[in-house]
């Protein structure tokens, strides 16, 4: 069985994947770890991404694997483990840009239906119900206030000593859903038979018990 969640960038999806692939026993593929792992290395060796020469002989470079470790995900950028390096904003906002490039999407769509086609997955990400996995089983498209994104985010970083300022938060927000909902290729929006699942006013088990539900487990 396949789930899908899509949706715009801290809707929570990556959470709530993860602890309902626990619940259900699925696999959970973090699509948006593979993208940020490309944007590591396009920051760290200084590719010109407007440049496709210079993207596509960057891409050659790029080797992305994929281990389970005590069922957690964790993602290999060329053998090295950039699991945590790759979830700061500046990554995350480089893979929200090079994501609408085709080279980069073809590069790790084969990767994504592979995992699919032979595993129970729950797979989250901008295009997943409607380009990677137009078949799954469940489609959900997971979505909150620009506010209440802003405010998680910010909570999340205060956490980890962090000193954000939340406006530029809100902005970095408004910023990835403009470029995801309006990319050439492949853009955020909400599947035809995707269910809307708004999680402005739900605490995350409520979430997770919502999509567990749904799945019919």
């Amino acid at each position: 069985m396949n789930i899908a969640i899509d949706g715009p960038a801290g809707a929570g999806k990556s959470t709530i994947a993860k602890l309902v692939s626990k619940k259900l026993d699925f696999i959970y593929v973090d699509t948006g770890a593979m993208y940020r792992a490309i944007g590591l290395y396009f920051i760290n060796n200084n590719t010109d991404v407007e440049n496709e020469e210079e993207l596509l002989k960057a891409l050659d470079k790029i080797k992305i694997d994929i281990a389970y470790e005590d069922g957690v995900q964790h993602i290999y950028l060329n053998k090295v483990d950039v699991s945590k390096e790759i979830r700061n904003e500046k990554v995350g906002n480089m893979a929200s840009k090079t994501s609408a490039y085709k080279p980069v999407r073809a590069k790790l769509l084969d990767l994504q239906r592979g995992l699919a086609a032979e595993n129970d997955v729950i797979m989250d990400g901008r295009d997943i119900g409607t380009n990677i996995l137009p078949n799954a089983e469940l489609k959900i498209y997971l979505t909150a206030s620009v506010e209440v994104r802003a405010k998680r985010r910010y909570d999340e970083l205060v956490e980890k000593g962090e000193t954000p300022e939340f406006e530029t938060i809100k902005k970095d927000i408004e910023q990835r859903d403009y470029q995801d909902m309006n990319r050439e290729i492949a853009p955020l929006k909400q599947a035809e038979d995707a269910i809307l699942v708004d999680t402005s006013d739900m605490t995350i088990d409520e979430v997770v018990d919502k999509i567990t539900e749904l799945a019919g487990r």
